[in-house]
């Protein structure tokens, strides 16, 4: 019977080693070293899919096929992903917990109603509570199929049986793969998921939308490599005490990472905001102190924010200017 190799992965950063470090050399973490068997893969739909034996070809031979995109139905969102959902693309969503990413991508799924069958696959939340969401935010798309499920051998399977358009995982990192022993959430686990949902959806020219956590510095949860492996990354941003949102791309292979769309939580869902200006000056009094409208560009689209200074009162009659100190 042969040996199980063994090696040492980095929870932070994903380095691996063949002995435990103290010590991680890459992110210079301490006592972020968890061991992790090497199995053979012995999964099977991979093999079922049909196999083409890929040659070396010029490329000029290739002929370049037009993005097909479909509308989000925001388009605030349209607008951050440089059109609308590329297909075939992975989509990774990141945001603190209850800031609104379960609630736009069940709008999402809402709105493309007509354009096929959307897999919904939550391993945080039961049908009854995705239910109850859904009847809050008046979602009547018929094609929406709910799995409940953390394994992935299942959620695969499901993928091929169903073929849909659009695939949304809830979150990444509640999926384990049993082909690893480290627990669900680890460097190992989500590396391995994500790769193995980015070879059945890019085979089968699927949209996947992968919603992960972020940690206490605003970093998506996992190894650095997630980031690298999907084509377009999206941050939701904003406090969780008042209703405004912002949705940022750090990464696009499909467009531009300098457009960002604005959303407003209320009790109907997320609501975008098609003129950020006015909301974001609509409480400025007139002429204050210290006070300025400046205007930004934010991509393509030029946005007023107010700009302030600290003020004080001067007691003299000429103030001026010290060497020192800034009267404004």
């Amino acid at each position: 019977m042969a040996k199980n190799k063994t090696i040492f992965v980095c929870n932070e950063c994903g380095y691996e080693s063949a002995k435990w470090l103290g010590k991680c050399p890459a992110c210079n973490s301490w006592n972020t070293f968890f061991e992790q068997k090497i199995i053979e893969n012995k999964n099977s739909y991979l093999k079922q899919e049909n196999k083409k034996t890929n040659t070396p070809q010029k490329l000029n031979s290739y002929e370049a096929k037009k993005t097909l995109r479909t509308s989000t139905g925001f388009e605030e969102l349209d607008r951050v992903l440089g059109g609308g959902l590329v297909k075939g693309s992975l989509i990774l969503l990141g945001g603190e917990p209850g800031i609104g990413k379960s609630t736009l991508i069940l709008q999402i799924c809402d709105k493309i109603k007509g354009e096929g069958k959307v897999l919904y696959v939550s391993g945080e939340e039961s049908a009854e509570q995705i239910k109850l969401r859904a009847d809050r935010l008046k979602i009547e798309n018929e094609d929406i199929l709910f799995l409940g499920e953390t394994d992935i051998d299942i959620v695969n399977q499901a993928i091929l049986d169903i073929n849909p358009k659009l695939v949304i995982i809830d979150s990444i990192q509640t999926m384990y793969s049993e082909e690893l022993s480290a627990a669900a959430g680890s460097v190992s686990q989500v590396r391995e998921i994500t790769s193995q949902i980015m070879r059945i959806c890019k085979s089968r020219e699927i949209t996947t939308i992968i919603i992960g956590h972020v940690t206490k510095d605003g970093n998506i949860a996992g190894p650095r490599v997630l980031e690298h492996m999907v084509d377009t990354v999206l941050y939701l941003e904003g406090e969780r005490y008042f209703s405004y949102r912002i949705l940022r791309g750090v990464k696009n292979r499909f467009g531009s990472t300098n457009e960002i769309g604005m959303f407003e939580m209320k009790e109907e869902g997320m609501t975008e905001i098609l003129n950020p200006s006015d909301i974001l000056i609509s409480e400025r009094e007139d002429n204050p102190a210290g006070s300025c409208i400046v205007a930004c560009m934010e991509g393509t689209r030029p946005i007023l924010v107010e700009l302030q200074a600290l003020t004080t009162r001067e007691h003299i009659w000429f103030p001026k200017k010290n060497s020192k100190w800034s009267r404004l």
